[in-house]
């Protein structure tokens, strides 16, 4: 208490609020654009074959066209001859159109959420395959490839051809889940099985369209790097996003692990 007055007095030797670093820090950490960088240079390395490819099959005439109508006509002439083969393919195109696919994904991402630690990679997955069935879409109306015409066609589908959207969603959920179950499958013999899982499926997918004949190889080959490609490319921004800043290699956030 001073001598006279009853207010309260701050000792001479107490150190003046520091108001500066009691504040929130503002805008967004220098780390996160780096991460965000890091993203968009993976996507861009996945945008340039597909835009190359795209910018060749919509031409007039040119080698890989005429390899693609070949295939077509090869394809196609398998799948007439082989009434089971026609069954069986017809089958593996609606249990993998983008709807069921998704739907299993998604409760895939719900369960993982739900059950571990891994919310955040889950909530990754889930808007990553969302953006990655759109974008494939989106893509069929910007290059507007006609699909292929046969004279005696096994199926036919309705659209643009190129990217194919059913290769370009098995490859998007299946690359999306790989990365959101790897750190929970058990050692390496798990995790090369899931990997062979997902590259048959994908495989298999890219066949049924060109034996179908309602897709050129070319357009399965884009639906792979669409789908693969955005998801692997959001995944290098997810990550780098939820890095400490100055952290060492592989010391992330837990959560994200």
């Amino acid at each position: 208490m001073g001598g006279g007055g009853a207010g309260y007095v701050t000792p001479v030797n107490a150190p003046a609020p520091d108001v500066l670093s009691s504040r929130a820090p503002v805008g967004v950490p220098r780390h996160r654009f780096a991460a965000i960088g890091w993203g968009l240079l993976a996507a861009i390395g996945f945008a340039v074959p597909v835009t190359v490819l795209a910018l060749v099959v919509r031409g007039s005439r040119s080698e890989l066209v005429e390899a693609d109508h070949a295939a077509i006509a090869a394809a196609t002439s398998v799948t007439r001859d082989h009434p089971g083969l026609r069954s069986a393919l017809l089958v593996w195109q609606t249990a993998l159109q983008p709807l069921p696919v998704y739907v299993v994904a998604s409760l895939v991402c719900l369960l993982v959420w739900w059950r571990t630690g891994h919310r955040a990679r889950a909530v990754w997955c889930f808007l990553t395959m969302m953006v990655a069935w759109n974008v494939a879409l989106d893509l069929k109306y910007v290059v507007q490839r006609v699909r292929p015409v046969v004279d005696d066609p096994v199926s036919t589908a309705p659209g643009y051809s190129f990217p194919s959207g059913h290769v370009a969603n098995a490859a998007a959920a299946g690359t999306a889940l790989l990365v959101l179950l790897w750190p929970l499958l058990p050692g390496r013999a798990a995790r090369g099985g899931a990997v062979t899982v997902v590259a048959l499926v994908v495989g298999l997918t890219a066949l049924d369209r060109v034996y179908l004949g309602v897709h050129y190889p070319s357009d399965t080959v884009a639906g792979v790097l669409v789908g693969s490609g955005l998801v692997l490319s959001s995944w290098v921004g997810f990550r780098a996003w939820g890095r400490r800043p100055g952290a060492a290699r592989g010391e992330h956030r837990t959560e994200e692990q």
